[in-house]
């Protein structure tokens, strides 16, 4: 635009100058001639066309150069802004292509490239968006069928077993033992999907706020086995840890302390039975990395880049199974990226690797020696 309008001024400019040549210069005898002829035209005589002429003209001529200048000004600005109407309105177009469905790129003329790039980079990114955000819904839409499922299933039983209860009180005590257990059990996992969801809900309606205090990895790590005993020995698991020592990280310990439970409860979930889950802590030099390793299904790979994004689920049978709603990923991926970290995961036939990368303590010093943990028979750690 600015270069049209410089080019309309350009034209006048040359227009103006071709004008005062001509008029005082290549025509500065021919133009008197030609007026004076027509006035003569007109029914004037050559002596009254020569008084007309140098009263009206020659005394006025500035003023009719500068009539002639604003003429010419007048015709170059409507033609520059003619110009400059087209390309808004080539603009207008192809912004109505960018909002409809169309797939066709946005094309404007060569004079607009830069701005046709950026509209094609625009309409590529809304797409992607749109596209995104349909995802998004399904897999919503699709985590309400998975979590009513999910909840009818064992709901269904803890009512067919207090049924049972109720309208059989010639039940063995064994019998009624047994299915006060089984009962019990549903509601335990009942009450674990209901939470997992209202967990998510939490998170996701609010932005979370962290208490950062300096933790030591290697104890929370220990600790979070020893906590995890008896879910270990109900699966015949074993749980390894290895890690550097002053292992130490500015987090808040709590969400940390969720995200590590949450990848050692997926870890305990998908294990083969009598199988060993490692956990290794070592520090690098301005990163602390810990990995949780379980031999199990190989995670598929087109799934792979999915399992930490909201809403999303691997297997919705094996999910099932074990009795998650499969949020707890993403939530994990998002307190770790609020501390400045990372989370990732890879999966071969041999053993699925979740990973995850923390900055460390500025204060702490790089790690020397190893400090090996004893593998704990029955879960746990010795």
């Amino acid at each position: 635009m600015l270069r049209t309008v410089l080019m309309a001024f350009f034209s006048m400019a040359v227009g103006y100058i071709v004008l005062v040549f001509l008029i005082d210069g290549v025509l500065q005898d021919s133009f008197p001639t030609i007026i004076i002829h027509l006035l003569m035209k007109f029914g004037m005589d050559r002596a009254e066309a020569n008084r007309f002429y140098g009263t009206v003209f020659m005394q006025n001529k500035g003023l009719f150069m500068a009539l002639g200048f604003i003429v010419l000004f007048l015709i170059f600005f409507y033609l520059a802004m003619s110009k400059v109407t087209s390309y808004l309105n080539n603009i207008g177009a192809e912004i109505e292509n960018i909002l409809s469905d169309s797939e066709a790129p946005v094309t404007l003329e060569p004079e607009l490239k830069p701005i046709s790039e950026k509209l094609n980079t625009l309409k590529m990114t809304l797409k992607r968006r749109e596209y995104e955000a349909m995802e998004s819904e399904q897999r919503k839409n699709d985590l309400v069928v998975f979590l009513a499922h999910d909840l009818k299933t064992p709901l269904t039983s803890i009512i067919a077993y207090l049924t049972m209860l109720d309208e059989q009180p010639e039940l063995s005590e064994e019998d009624r033992e047994k299915y006060i257990h089984i009962s019990l059990e549903k509601s335990i996992r009942l009450g674990e999907l209901i939470s997992e969801f209202f967990e998510i809900t939490r998170f996701n309606l609010q932005d979370i706020v962290l208490q950062k205090e300096t933790l030591d990895i290697s104890m929370m790590l220990e600790q979070l086995a020893d906590e995890s005993y008896a879910v270990l020995a109900e699966k015949s698991l074993t749980c390894s840890i290895h890690t550097d020592d002053n292992l130490l990280v500015d987090a808040d310990p709590d969400k940390l302390a969720r995200v590590f439970d949450n990848l050692l409860r997926n870890a305990i979930a998908y294990s083969y039975p009598g199988t060993n889950i490692d956990i290794r802590a070592f520090g690098e030099q301005k990163d602390i990395i810990i990995t949780f390793s379980n031999q199990g299904d190989q995670i598929p790979p087109q799934k792979l880049n999915f399992i930490f994004e909201k809403f999303y689920r691997v297997d919705n049978a094996r999910q099932s199974r074990t009795g998650g709603a499969g949020l707890g990923l993403s939530i994990a991926k998002e307190i770790v990226e609020l501390h400045g970290g990372a989370i990732a995961a890879s999966s071969s036939p041999v053993c699925t690797r979740f990973t995850v990368k923390l900055p460390r303590h500025e204060e702490a010093q790089p790690a020397a020696a190893k400090k090996w943990g004893r593998i704990a028979k029955n879960g746990g750690k010795e």
